[in-house]
């Protein structure tokens, strides 16, 4: 079975094609032209340059977050819209989990942690276990101040992979935590690593329709923020 893979969920597109014999081909651009106007021409030269026909698709795959809600609904929908025209099925990955499977083979815990923006980060903690990691906490969004209350408590030696670690780098430093930091290649979560957890779960036929599909916020989306602080101001 061919996946077509959708990940937009923070500033970066990235878009891949995958089955058994592994990641055909991937696409991916972290600056430039906004998500809406990237997705579609992304996926359209992904698969003439793969020599593949956008009806042999036996699955579509998004990452459902958490992540930047504009990025988040343009995947969704983009998804949503070739799933229901192929009739094939859905498979929803988190961002965190895309964030941390590239670091299975680690031999510490794994902290995932994205860039939430107005001083907050998304961030879940894994472990590394044989064929991938397995997330021990459930995914929250908190300030850089709760991430360094958790990594203290912890206790443990850790790596740190993600956008918002990066960001906070320093502030996480600061506190003699036992932490190193991915490279700035992992910084965001990939297309690539979408499609082989994908394909997995589509051997099991863990899958959904695609109106089944639910986005991981986490927080409100940042307009229904602004008219909560405005209302509250008046």
């Amino acid at each position: 079975m061919l996946i077509l893979g959708i990940e937009t969920a923070t500033q970066q597109v990235s878009v891949a094609i995958g089955g058994h014999e592994g990641v055909l081909g991937q696409f991916e651009v972290s600056r430039g032209r906004r998500h809406a106007e990237t997705l579609t021409p992304a996926i359209e030269f992904l698969c003439r340059q793969a020599d593949i026909e956008i009806a042999e698709f036996g699955a579509i795959a998004v990452d459902i977050g958490p992540g930047l809600f504009t990025g988040m609904r343009v995947g969704l929908a983009a998804g949503k819209a070739i799933a229901q025209a192929l009739r094939v099925p859905m498979i929803g990955i988190s961002s965190l989990d895309l964030l941390a499977f590239p670091l299975r083979y680690a031999d510490r815990t794994i902290a995932a942690v994205i860039d939430a923006r107005k001083g907050e980060l998304f961030y879940a903690f894994y472990r590394p276990v044989p064929g991938g990691v397995q997330r021990v906490t459930e995914p929250r969004v908190g300030k850089v101040d709760d991430l360094v209350g958790d990594l203290l408590a912890r206790g443990q030696n850790v790596i740190c992979v993600g956008d918002g670690a990066l960001r906070y780098r320093d502030e996480i430093d600061a506190e003699s935590i036992r932490c190193e930091f991915a490279e700035q290649f992992l910084s965001h979560p990939s297309a690539a690593p979408l499609v082989q957890l994908a394909h997995a779960k589509a051997l099991r036929e863990d899958w959904v329709n695609p109106w089944e599909i639910q986005p991981l916020y986490l927080r409100a989306p940042d307009a229904q923020i602004n008219w909560a602080t405005r209302e509250a101001a008046s």
